[in-house]
């Protein structure tokens, strides 16, 4: 009856002080400390789009041998599946919990592990990625200083970065969401005052015959992946502090708005400034083609990329911060602020390994393969159980993990979810355009036809359908205990 009892506690959004450390984990989030409205969630997203990543993701795009119209479809087509990500934000309200604290109700409470593992490692690749670029923004700084930075420069960069990047997700989610609001107007600025350099040099009829339609797949695969795909196993880690009565248009709404809108426009800008800057997105940290390029004053560069690196590491926050809760939802005991220093440590090896051993753009690919593979699948599961379960959880039985769970199942697993996450992640591979070799008998989808990426939608297509099938009828059932223990606890009308 306590959240029963916590739902008639009247709120004020405004309670939380982003200048402490947040105690909350993967715990029941009390409605009386739900201080978290749409256009906060909103604020966050934006604050994550309009910034570096998607600018030089799009500049990315024209390596592809893309002509400039191809890349700005992609762009939009791929930007669409942010959709996704205000989908998988809707659990959150409900259940008053991170994602893999909601995924028990899925996979089970021990079914979840393996998965939550999965997006745990994702999130350090994430981190990794922030990092490479915010070193790669230093060095490009160094250069325009006119200094030559060697390998101990990197080192250091790479250190100090780690230390920086832990502060805001070790304060917590208030402080993320209001640093990464606080961020959108300078960048706004920073973006157009860029758009009046390249416009005078842009040269979009650059490729006059572009890429076949296998290579428009894989780029659309890579767009998506990086995009709404790659945020959504993230999205109920932040919407969690909105109260359970939140407009779930509205929710979706403001996260397309805060997210899909900016993308297309700052990865657009990237592909403009990639026909006539070659380039960037290669080397080590991507961006030192920004270096004495002739085309972007160098005070310019300078100003953009120490803003850039302000927002790099707010942006790596919620990577962090949503890998911390993931450490949780595995059962490592330990609290959310010390997961942080478990992933610093990490995430500095990671990077070490990336900066002297491979370019950017190598990277990401490879890191894209990885991550289609496992939250296609996934992301199809999680949407489907919740529609089988009538769009509700029982909040307190999430957070029970032992045999007495309603979600336990058999052994703490629910052998149909995992067996659609085994099928949809080698349908996935089936059909992936990877940037490392495939045997044929594993590749077949894309080995029949030369190379098409369709990685993303075999993915969710397959498991979608196969949990589905070997799901509805057991969750069925369980969806009449959920109703009857909600009407228990005082958190459904009779």
């Amino acid at each position: 009856m306590a959240i029963a009892e916590d739902l008639a506690v009247i709120h004020d959004p405004t309670v939380e002080d982003p200048f402490t450390v947040e105690q909350h984990g993967i715990d029941y989030i009390p409605v009386s400390e739900r201080w978290a409205r749409p256009r906060d969630i909103f604020g966050m997203w934006a604050g994550a789009s309009v910034q570096v990543e998607y600018f030089l993701y799009g500049a990315i795009l024209m390596t592809f041998g893309f002509t400039f119209a191809q890349a700005l479809s992609l762009i939009v087509i791929g930007n669409l599946s942010f959709l996704l990500l205000g989908l998988c934000s809707l659990q959150g309200p409900d259940a008053g919990t991170s994602v893999f604290a909601i995924n028990r109700a899925a996979f089970g409470p021990n079914g979840s592990r393996p998965i939550s593992c999965f997006n745990w490692l994702t999130q350090i690749g994430f981190e990794v990625e922030g990092l490479i670029l915010i070193v790669g923004s230093g060095l490009v700084l160094m250069v325009e200083g006119g200094f030559a930075p060697g390998d101990p420069a990197k080192v250091a960069l790479v250190i100090l970065a780690v230390l920086i990047q832990g502060i805001l997700p070790f304060l917590g989610h208030a402080a993320i969401v209001k640093t990464l609001r606080l961020l959108i107007a300078p960048f706004v600025v920073l973006f157009l005052v860029m758009l009046g350099f390249a416009v005078p040099h842009a040269h979009l009829g650059l490729v006059t015959h572009g890429a076949g339609w296998q290579t428009y797949m894989a780029g659309l695969a890579f767009t998506i992946a990086l995009s709404g795909l790659g945020w959504a196993e993230c999205g109920n880690d932040y919407s969690r502090y909105c109260p359970p009565d939140v407009s779930k248009k509205g929710l979706v709404g403001w996260i397309f708005l805060g997210t899909a809108v900016p993308e297309i426009l700052i990865m657009t800008l990237g592909a403009v400034v990639g026909t006539f800057i070659a380039g960037i997105g290669t080397g080590a940290g991507g961006l030192l083609p920004l270096a004495h390029q002739g085309f972007i004053p160098g005070w310019f560069v300078v100003v953009f990329l120490v803003f850039a690196v302000l927002q790099l590491f707010a942006i790596n926050s919620l990577d962090m911060y949503s890998s911390g809760v993931t450490l949780q939802a595995i059962g490592l005991p330990v609290k959310r602020y010390q997961a942080v220093l478990i992933d610093c440590v990490i995430a500095f090896i990671v990077t070490m390994y990336a900066i002297f051993s491979s370019s950017f753009t190598t990277y990401l690919e490879d890191f894209v393969d990885v991550v289609i593979v496992w939250i296609a699948p996934w992301v199809a599961i999680f949407v489907v159980d919740w529609a089988l379960r009538g769009f509700r959880y029982v909040p307190s039985e999430l957070q029970n993990t032992g045999p007495t769970s309603l979600y336990w199942n058999s052994g703490g697993v629910f052998w149909p979810a995992i067996f659609a996450q085994l099928i949809g992640m080698f349908a996935a591979i089936s059909a992936l355009a990877a940037t490392f070799h495939l045997p044929p008998w594993l590749n077949e989808v894309t080995y029949h036809n030369q190379g098409a990426d369709f990685s993303v939608f075999m993915g969710i297509g397959v498991a979608g359908a196969v949990y589905f099938l070997l799901a509805h009828r057991a969750v069925g059932s369980q969806r009449g205990r959920q109703l009857a223990l909600l009407r228990d606890e005082g958190l459904l009308a009779s």
